[in-house]
């Protein structure tokens, strides 16, 4: 009996001695997470929800070069922002139509991606929807109909998510200030994990109707967001009418 106790008991003080020792090999300092984090970004990994920082009204600081057409959309077209505002214009956005692509993006309101199989799904806080970035290794359609955020398919390119779209309806603007698209548009955006906090984005716009050259953003800068998902951000016909009429037409002289 006894022999059997003292055998017990040496069995106990070599799972403390070695158990203590595990443990202190595999403990993780403090912020060993987001490290480990940090380490996989080269893993593709985009999903979590991101926020732009700041508010941007354009793609770029630089104005786009216009085609004459181009030129004409732009001038009759009635922003409420930047240096050709008009209280009571013509911005899509009083009707509550969808922003759509790429102005969704440059909007205060944050955006998710999620991951499944063959597809990225991006998630967009204003007007609460989301688009399809296909990842299955399919081409663009060649004849796509007209859509509000267009039909886009995306792949990795070293550290890079690479989203190309196409088939733009042409009634939303590309912006805040009123630049146009038309439905020959075709947008790339390049999604780059520079760190566990910090999403890097640029785009380009090729649109031979409305711009005479590629129109390349600056680079947008998102940061991670500590919140499992997004908040309502629904455009509600009645609540803009009700605004129009109380402060747009008064502004307007209406």
């Amino acid at each position: 009996m006894r022999s059997r106790t003292a055998g017990l008991i040496a069995a106990l003080l070599l799972v403390l001695v070695f158990g203590s020792a595990t443990l202190a090999q595999t403990a993780r300092p403090a912020g060993a997470g987001k490290a480990n984090a940090a380490a996989s970004v080269a893993g593709h990994d985009l999903s979590g929800v991101w926020q732009l920082v700041g508010l941007l009204r354009s793609m770029s600081k630089a104005p786009p070069s216009l085609t004459p057409e181009g030129n004409k959309k732009f001038l009759a077209n009635l922003p409420g922002f930047g240096p050709r505002a008009v209280p009571g214009g013509n911005d899509p956005i009083g009707q509550c139509d969808p922003l759509g692509l790429p102005r969704t993006l440059l909007s205060e309101r944050p955006i998710q991606f999620v991951e499944i199989p063959g597809r990225m799904l991006q998630f967009l806080e204003w007007d609460r929807t989301w688009r399809d970035v296909w990842t299955d290794g399919r081409e663009l359609p060649k004849d796509q109909d007209a859509r509000w955020y267009g039909y886009s398919v995306g792949k990795w390119q070293g550290d890079t998510f690479v989203v190309d779209s196409a088939g733009f309806d042409e009634r939303t603007w590309v912006d805040s200030l009123g630049y146009p698209r038309s439905d020959a548009m075709r947008l790339q955006e390049r999604y780059r994990r520079s760190d566990h906090d910090t999403l890097e984005l640029t785009m380009t716009i090729e649109d031979p109707v409305m711009y005479t050259k590629p129109w390349v953003s600056d680079r947008l800068i998102y940061k991670w967001q500590a919140q499992d998902g997004l908040e309502e951000g629904f455009c509600v016909a009645s609540e803009e009418e009700s605004f129009t009429r109380r402060l747009r037409n008064p502004a307007a002289g209406k």
